[in-house]
Parts: C-alpha cells; sequence; structure tokens
C-alpha cells in the first residue's frame, strides 16, 4: 500500500509550483521509465500494480492495486507503472548543430511531440521561452515517448539568447521563403511560433530569414499545426 506522504506528493507533483517545489517530476509508461533510468536521471520512487512485468533490475519497486494507481495517475487508463525522478540541472546551449527554438508554444501534447522529433532528427538543444509550457508537465512528458532522455531542453528568455547567436536565425511563417526551394546550413536556429499568434513581434525582429511551407493546388487548410510543420522544416533541414 503506498503511504499517505507519497500519495500526497505525486498527486501535487501533478502542478508545476508542486513539481518546482520540490525539484521532482513523474513519468508513466515502461518505455518512458526506461529511457530516463539508461539515461541516469536520478530515480526517487518506482511504483507498480501487482501482476506488472518488473523488466528494471536491481531497483526498489512499491507494488500497488489499480486503484491506488489510478488515484495517483495522469492518465484515464494508467499503464501500470509510474515512477518518480528529480528533476536535472539545465545543461548547456550547443551550437554545432541545429537548435530549434519555441516561441510560447502552450499545447503538452506539441512540445512533447517537438521533443520527440528532435530526437528523431538528431537535434540535441531545444530552447523553449519562460512562457512555453512546462516540461515536466505529464502530458509532454507522455507525448515525448522517453525521447526527453536524449534532448536537452532549456528555458530562457529568447529576445537575449537569439541576441547572442552567431548562427542564421530561420522564422517559420505563414508568408515567405518557400522552405522546400531554400538552401539550409550544415547549422542555424529554427524559430517555431506559438499555436494561436506565430512568432511574437520582438523575437520576429531579430530573425533573419522568414521561411514558409507552401500550400498545394486550392488547399483551404487555415494553418498547419506547430508540431507538424516543425517535422515539415526539420525534415528540410536535414534534407540540404
Amino acid at each position: 500500500m503506498l503511504g499517505k506522504k507519497w500519495l500526497k506528493l505525486i498527486k501535487s507533483l501533478h502542478q508545476k509550483k508542486y513539481r518546482n517545489h520540490h525539484g521532482l517530476f513523474f513519468v508513466e509508461g515502461k518505455k518512458s521509465v526506461e529511457e530516463l533510468i539508461k539515461a541516469d536521471f536520478k530515480l526517487v520512487k518506482l511504483i507498480t500494480v501487482a501482476n506488472y512485468d518488473h523488466f528494471i533490475k536491481d531497483v526498489e519497486i512499491e507494488v500497488v492495486s489499480e486503484l491506488e494507481l489510478k488515484a495517483i495517475s495522469a492518465l484515464k487508463n494508467p499503464s501500470g507503472i509510474l515512477a518518480v525522478f528529480e528533476m536535472p540541472e539545465q545543461g548547456q546551449f550547443s551550437f554545432e548543430d541545429w537548435v530549434v527554438v519555441l516561441d510560447t508554444v502552450r499545447d503538452p501534447g506539441n512540445l512533447g511531440t517537438i521533443i520527440r522529433l528532435c530526437d528523431w532528427y538528431n537535434v540535441k538543444t531545444l530552447v523553449c521561452s519562460q512562457s512555453t509550457v512546462d516540461l515536466y508537465n505529464p502530458k509532454v512528458l507522455q507525448a515525448t515517448m522517453g525521447s526527453i532522455a536524449r534532448v536537452n531542453v532549456l528555458y530562457t528568455d529568447l529576445t537575449t539568447f537569439l541576441s547572442g547567436v552567431d548562427l542564421p536565425i530561420y522564422g517559420a511563417y505563414m508568408k515567405g521563403e518557400n522552405c522546400h526551394q531554400h538552401v539550409f546550413p550544415n547549422g542555424g536556429i529554427l524559430v517555431m511560433g506559438n499555436e494561436a499568434n506565430g512568432i511574437s513581434d520582438e523575437v520576429g525582429e531579430i530573425i533573419d530569414r522568414r521561411i514558409a511551407i507552401p500550400q498545394f493546388g486550392h488547399a483551404t487548410a487555415e494553418s498547419l499545426n506547430v508540431a507538424m510543420a516543425t517535422g515539415i522544416l526539420m525534415n528540410e533541414i536535414r534534407r540540404a
């Protein structure tokens, strides 16, 4: 049985202010838990249901009932495993390759998917504005499918950050240079904007080139989802 202390603590970690206060977060699902343990994230507590396949060796496991797990889970249908980890120290910026920058991306699913895309396209650094959704939001972590273990996600003031870089800065806009016709360099910054409002005016003033994903034929869709657009642009960058 899970003690009241842990029950209260894990429930509190659903909220950003308590995650920051305790310096802890939790993830669910076999793959995500396994990837974080492999990446040497400091495991604080591992909880599973009684009939779960205990694939992780040499780690003390707290076995609970399905009802107890559901009481602390962020999922409608819990996966059977939940782990609490310490938040790692924020890493350093790396400018050896492409860097993706997010300007006020609010949707947890979008951030999680973009982290997964960075992992797929071997982009090691993702820089987020302070107003972007919290990395340790359970829905973000669920969408990353463990890719958070391999992508360095940093939060900072974007105008200060972008003003200090010595790389070409590209911004994704509805109107701009056709991304399919542009030859991208070996390194640079790709800025993606807010789901509703795009890139802010303050950040837009620092951008060197505006690029766009063209519509085809008589398409009438108003816009692309920001995670989808990020995937298309990252593919174009890696084709160069």
